[in-house]
């Protein structure tokens, strides 16, 4: 099968609100009608094979120009992975195939008409439109939600109200649960009798290594327990009969975890979810174990003129790690929940959306879902400047590599000339591509991924032919043979230097 693509940004749409288009007039004709199937995507083809340009979720528009095995058509189809068939009766039938019908029965395809006066561009504007609707409810569903979270936080009784809207915005129960397993508290109904057991054998996966407990219970099935030496993740997920279960370690050293169980996991739940982890942090710890009196102390200190060693030795810590962060999808308490979920309340959110955050040394910095993460070496407080330097440039890095988290490495060949001096060589060396940024893209593109035709079209979602069009105009103007690994390390600097 091809390679798993990303999920698209917007929601998928399930084929019974296509069907219910009146002004389409779609019609199931064959394949399983029970279990609605969903639609990430549209895509016309009329090739005997679709097989290779198919990336999976399609609604797959054909009128069979070249359908000749309709047996084989469909069974490629369904190896790709397609959601739907849908079939045009004009210009080149009048009906549907009869072949085609028993084909789509016998794979488990749902098979749609599409009468006469509805084109294939009406089809995919309407899934277009559907998916912007659906969109368009998921975000309002997590602002009000996050509303309902940040009132609730200011209630005199604040953890109990926080994880009653949860259970209320998710439809399910939230629990708050201690390193020993015992719960705390909780709201809502456990949607089956087994779901509370599961959630918490979840939280043991999900809870700090330090914690009591940690480190030698047995994970749920279908989820890897996090070994000594390895970091427990900030967040699992798994599933119990009737339950869709998810666990979030709070900020803190405390070990306490939020469990969810709900009867389905929608879109925005993980948001959701995100924003309660980031209050319940704050208000069942004094920001990941630094004391408020330890922190102003800090501050009045460097404000009445303290060097930073002397300052920030009242943190708990004699040397640092500065990390840099850029992404979040502009969500509220994006940042802090990125904090907590490096164990870090000193975070610095700039106004050019680059978020800093200063960690003690020892943590380890794991990557994090939605953010591109650079990070400097550890460096004791009066280094801190540099380390920011460093932080930055490893953020560029990722960026630009499109890597979740690029670490500093002094030995390293970009370190050796400086951000102006690599991007003045840059800048001459691809010089010959400067007025197409598309052959710029597709060459950066087509780099990082070894040279991958298929991914490449894949990750830019363009026909792997214009790849390959784009890769010799690159090679044709560039005067180089892009097979020479030496040619392609050359490109590759020049083009994470720009």
């Amino acid at each position: 099968m091809p390679e798993t693509a990303a999920a698209p940004p917007t929601p998928p749409v399930p084929l019974s609100a296509l069907l219910a288009r009146e002004d389409l007039g779609l019609r199931q004709i064959a394949g399983p009608v029970e279990a609605d199937a969903v639609v990430h995507m549209v895509h016309t083809s009329e090739m005997a094979d679709p097989y290779p340009y198919l990336l999976g979720g399609e609604l797959l528009l054909s009128a069979g120009v070249l359908l000749k095995d309709p047996d084989r058509y469909v069974s490629r189809i369904v190896e790709a992975g397609a959601a739907a068939l849908g079939f045009g009766v004009a210009p080149v039938y009048d009906t549907v195939p009869a072949e085609l019908i028993e084909a789509c029965d016998r794979h488990g395809l749902p098979l749609l008409e599409v009468p006469p006066q509805t084109t294939f561009t009406a089809v995919a504007r309407a899934v277009w439109r559907l998916m912007a609707e659906a969109r368009h409810r998921e975000l309002r569903r997590v602002t009000q939600a996050q509303q309902g979270l940040a009132a609730a936080a200011a209630r005199p009784d604040p953890v109990p109200a926080v994880l009653a809207q949860l259970a209320a915005r998710t439809g399910g129960q939230a629990v708050l649960l201690d390193a020993s397993g015992t719960a705390l508290a909780s709201a809502g109904r456990a949607p089956g009798p087994a779901a509370g057991a599961a959630l918490r054998r979840l939280a043991r996966v999900v809870r700090p290594a330090g914690a009591p407990g940690s480190g030698s219970d047995t994970a749920p099935p279908g989820v890897s327990p996090a070994g000594p030496a390895a970091p427990a993740p900030a967040s699992a997920t798994d599933t119990a009969p009737g339950a869709q279960l998810a666990a979030y370690a709070l900020g803190g050293s405390q070990g306490l975890v939020l469990g969810l169980a709900t009867p389905s996991r929608e879109p925005g739940d993980h948001t959701v979810a995100g924003v309660a982890v980031v209050l319940l942090s704050l208000l069942t710890a004094e920001h990941q174990g630094m004391d408020s009196a330890g922190r102003s102390a800090a501050l009045v200190r460097l404000l009445l003129g303290a060097g930073p060693a002397e300052a920030t030795a009242l943190l708990g810590a004699e040397r640092w790690t500065v990390v840099h962060a850029r992404g979040g999808r502009g969500t509220p308490f994006a940042a802090s929940a990125l904090g907590a979920a490096l164990g870090s309340a000193l975070v610095d959110p700039a106004d050019d959306g680059t978020v800093r955050i200063l960690i003690a040394a020892g943590r380890e910095v794991a990557p994090q879902p939605g953010w591109v993460l650079g990070v400097s070496e550890p460096v004791h407080a009066e280094e801190l400047a540099a380390a920011d330097t460093q932080a930055a440039r490893a953020l560029h890095r990722a960026m630009a590599g499109r890597m979740e988290l690029v670490r500093h490495r002094g030995t390293s060949l970009a370190a050796l000339l400086s951000p102006q001096e690599a991007a003045a060589h840059a800048r001459l060396r691809l010089a010959p591509l400067a007025g197409s940024p598309a052959l710029v893209e597709t060459l950066r593109n087509w780099l990082s991924l070894h040279g991958s035709w298929d991914r490449t079209a894949a990750a830019m979602e363009i026909h792997r032919n214009t790849v390959r069009q784009r890769i010799t105009r690159c090679a044709t103007l560039l005067g180089e043979d892009l097979d020479d690994p030496d040619v392609r390390m050359e490109l590759w600097f020049a083009l994470r230097s720009l």
